[in-house]
């Protein structure tokens, strides 16, 4: 497994950095950090700060991502589904989440609200053709390889 490093500068003294929950963990947990517990109504969306900016090696992004216990218990994820943090970005890490249950939730400062995956990126050379290469599928859309 490949390691990179990246450095983050805390806004606070008392910051949590984020940290693997486990050795085989792929995502980093991401904490919030508050003055004062955030309470989400249902449907409310907010950004979350986490008093953390960072720097992304050359050739990475982060991707920030629900947490599937939040997700699955408390209806509380992102609102752009997976976020992108680009490697120029260095402004404070905020996530952007949303409460999608019928039921309030409170986000206290400390919370891991969000995970951040660490990826490569491949950039495309963008070529325009005439035609583009026949495939089985074809032009089949949503649904068009059936349920089963």
């Amino acid at each position: 497994m490949e390691k990179i490093n990246l450095k983050f500068k805390k806004l606070h003294e008392n910051v949590n950095l984020p940290s693997y929950q486990t050795e085989g963990a792929a995502g980093m947990d991401l904490c919030a950090f508050l003055d004062e517990p955030i309470t989400l109504k249902s449907l409310e969306r907010r950004l979350i700060p986490t008093g953390l900016k960072m720097e992304i090696p050359h050739g990475y992004e982060a991707q920030v991502r629900p947490r599937s216990g939040m997700s699955i218990k408390h209806g509380i994820t992102l609102v752009n589904c997976v976020g992108t943090i680009d490697e120029d970005y260095r402004g404070e890490l905020c996530v952007p989440v949303i409460n999608l249950s019928t039921e309030e939730f409170t986000i206290h400062n400390g919370d891991r609200i969000a995970q951040m995956i660490i990826a490569p990126v491949t950039r495309a050379n963008i070529e325009v053709v005439s035609e583009l290469s026949e495939t089985n599928r074809g032009e089949g859309g949503f649904g068009s390889t059936g349920k089963n």
